[in-house]
Formats: structure tokens, sequence, C-alpha cells
């Protein structure tokens, strides 16, 4: 059988892998990409761009049930077949419509995840390919759990998919994924239990911040359980039971549904690497100053399965940009990592930019930190939420902001002026200098320093 050969083979199809293949194509390089599932990635087929459309109704009845007796008759009603189907207009046409782009492009598209035979050569559909240049853009996976009954376990993509929410739902793992789906669900209705080996959630967070957010969590139903370890996992007739150990006892719960949200890892298993010789460690594949593997100097990764930086959209767009220049000329643009913001899509938003109170105390001799609440501010009052508190760090020294921590309703949108106010080293007085419109959340910065 004939081996087909192309200048770049892109293995994944999401934000990263679709950029790299589309730009190498209108250079009129020959091209292939493959993915083993839809067309488009994760997050725009079942990750953050359905993630929100779901978050939308929550925050209208969340806003709703604030300002009740203040201007607001009755509550709105949630209806999760309808929301549903609203989220479906965002998600349905993306595989085609990716699809059909790349073909209009010329590329040449498999529907079957790759394994590597030697550094240049791939196996796919049952043919043998070979490549000058080949891309890993294959995102991240739900991590597996290893205890019994594991099998059982529902992931992020049915909850996304659920037709009808469960009464009672457990959740395994505290982590961005199960916070967010915790307080969709509670919202929606349903009773949620929340376990998780560690004694805290959302460790990567500013602990005070993340504190509040538990208390808020609670009040809306959820309930944690932590310190504990799932043991294993049974059906019964209706429900499922999940057992865990915590101080030494053995512990059962019931639910309709038990969701895995323990996080996420590179999706790499079934590539075969080692007879690629592709070096790649548990954070992802490895990569150099260029976005080249280190061993193996004919591939590059980009997006979520690269061990660089955070697994973010906006992040993979940048580092495929990189890759594409790099293939298309020659490595000639290096990877410049910055900084980047996180943000939990709870009600309230967590988000974070910067250093921590605790890395911010190891570089700077002396630090100022600005931890307050903010509830009783102009911008909480008129919605009527408690759910409003900041920390700012400044280095004392020369006055620069060096991290921000958010908690409330606009928190997703307002870290990104302090994520520029940091890259560009902007002092408190710097922004204080500053003219923004009024009454803003964004204002609200100002008087946060």
């Amino acid at each position: 059988m004939d081996k087909k050969e192309f200048d770049v083979f892109v293995i994944g199809s999401g934000v990263a892998g679709r950029l790299v293949a589309e730009k190498c194509a209108k250079q009129q390089l020959k091209v292939a990409i493959a993915d083993n599932r839809a067309f488009g990635g994760t997050c725009a087929n079942r990750g953050c761009d359905p993630k929100k459309v779901i978050l939308g109704p929550t925050e209208v009845l969340e806003l709703s049930k604030n300002l009740k007796g203040k201007g607001i008759v009755s509550l709105p009603t949630l209806n999760w077949k309808a929301l549903q189907k609203f989220k479906r207009t965002f998600t349905e046409f993306i595989p085609k419509a990716v699809e059909d782009n790349l073909e209009e492009l010329g590329i040449e598209l498999y529907h079957q995840s790759p394994k590597f035979i030697d550094e240049t050569t791939l196996t796919v559909e049952g043919k043998t390919v070979s490549a000058k240049k080949i891309v890993i853009a294959t995102g991240n996976i739900p991590r597996k759990l290893d205890f019994k009954g594991n099998s059982l376990l529902k992931t992020s993509d049915d909850f996304l998919n659920l037709k009808k929410l469960p009464k009672h739902i457990i959740f395994i793992g505290t982590g961005y994924i199960a916070m967010e789906f915790a307080h969709m669900a509670a919202r929606c209705g349903s009773k949620v239990t929340m376990l998780d080996h560690n004694a805290t959630v959302l460790n990567q967070f500013d602990d005070d911040l993340v504190s509040e957010l538990i208390d808020i969590s609670k009040q809306l139903g959820i309930k944690f359980v932590f310190n504990a370890e799932v043991v294993k996992v049974k059906k019964l007739k209706k429900n499922f039971k999940v057992q865990y150990i915590k101080a030494d006892k053995k512990i059962a719960i019931k639910a309709q549904m038990v969701i895995n949200t323990s996080g996420r890892v590179p999706a790499i298993a079934t590539l075969n690497l080692e007879k690629g010789n592709v070096a790649y460690t548990n954070a992802g594949i490895s990569y150099n100053h260029f976005m080249q593997n280190p061993l193996n100097k004919n591939v590059y990764s980009c997006g979520d399965v690269s061990a660089h930086s955070k697994p973010l959209a906006p992040l993979s767009g940048m580092e495929a940009n990189i890759v594409a220049e790099n293939i298309i000329n020659g490595n000639t643009k290096k990877i410049d990592t910055p900084l980047v913001p996180s943000v939990v899509f709870t009600l309230p938003n967590l988000a974070s930019v910067g250093l921590n109170e605790e890395e911010a105390k190891k570089r700077y001799k002396n630090i100022i930190i600005n931890y307050k609440s903010a509830s009783d501010w102009y911008n909480a009052k008129r919605i009527n939420t408690k759910a409003y508190a900041y920390k700012i760090l400044m280095n004392k020294r020369t006055n620069e902001i060096v991290g921000a921590h958010l908690l409330g309703p606009q928190a997703a949108e307002t870290i990104n002026l302090f994520a520029m106010a940091i890259s560009k080293k902007m002092t408190a007085n710097d922004i204080k200098g500053l003219v923004f419109t009024y009454p803003s959340w964004c204002n609200d910065i100002k008087d946060m320093l």
C-alpha cells in the first residue's frame, strides 16, 4: 500500500490544531488533520462555550433572587430542557462548519487518533502516512479514577448533555469544573454533594476568597465532604452508592448520578509516543522555546496537551501561532510565556492573576496586602449581593501591583484590568490616575488599591 506524505500532520482539531492547520495550508503546504471526536475541539463542542450558555439563566435567577422585593415581584423558573435546546444552537453546527472550512483549504481529514510508528510516520484509519512536521494538539481528557466501579462515573461531557437534571448529584473532585457545575445544578434544583481527598477546594486560588466561596456554596445547599477517599461506586436499582473513607471510617451515600470531576490530563496515552521518540511528562508534551519537542525535532505541540503554562483556550491560540510561524519560516519565533488570568465561573466568579500571597511574600521583602469585603460598596448594594471581596498584593518598595484576587459578580471581567496592569508593571498611582466609566465594576479597582 502506498504511503501518503504530507508537509504537516496535525493531531487534534481544537483551537490550537485547527489554527496551525489553517495557517500552514494557506502557505500552500500539504496538510492533514486528525481527530477521534467531533471536529472543533473541547472548548467549542463540550467545554467553555456551552458551559457559559448554561450559566446564563442561572445568572438571571441569582440576580432576581437578590432583588426580589426590590423591584422584582416573582422569580423566574429555570427550564433545563429549554436551556439545553438553546445550548445546542451554539454547538450543533460546529463540527460540520469546521470540517467544511478545513476541506475548502485543501486539508485532508482523518477521523481517528493516529499512532506513531517512528519519528515521522503515523498509522491512522488503517493507513500509513508520513509528515515532515507533526503537530500534537490533542488537548486534555478527564482523569481516570482507580477504584471499583469507576466505569459507572459520568464526565463533564455527560453533564453538559443531560436531558434532565437528577435530584441528587455527587461530584468527585472540587476543581474548576466541579465547582461551576455544582453551582449550576444547585440553582437548577438538584441536591449536590462534593467529595474530595483534599481539605478544601480550588487550591490554585487565594485561600481567604476560597473560604468565602465555600460559605456561599453551602448557603446554596451544596454539601462538601473533605479528606474523603472514594473506594467504590456501586449501581443499585435506581441510584448509585458511593463508598468513601474519612477519618478511618467507611461511609456510604446515594445519588442518582456520580460525576468524575477530579481533573483533566493530557490526551497522549494512545499516541505511542515512545515509538515516535517524543518527550513528555505527566504535565504533557515537552517543549523548547520554539514549542518544538526536545527529542524529536519534527514534532511540535500546542494547546492544552503541551506542558507549557495553563490549559486555557486563549493561550492555545497564542501557542498555535508560534508553532505555525516556526513550521512555515523555520524556528524564528520563541514563545514568550504571558501573564495568564484564571476564572472559576461560579456565582460569584472567583478570579486570580499574578502572584498569590505566599508567592509574593517569598519574592518581595515587603508587600502591601489589601484584603477586604466590599459588600457595602455601591455596586454590590445596588444588586443586593453580599458576595464581593478582593485581595490585592503590591510591592511596597515600588507600589507595583503584583497579584490580584477577586470574588464577585463581575470578577471574570474586572480581573482583565489587573492582568494588564501587572503585565505593564503599573503602580497603584498609575491606576488611580486613570479615568474609568462610573459607576462601573471596573471603576471599583481604584478603591481596591
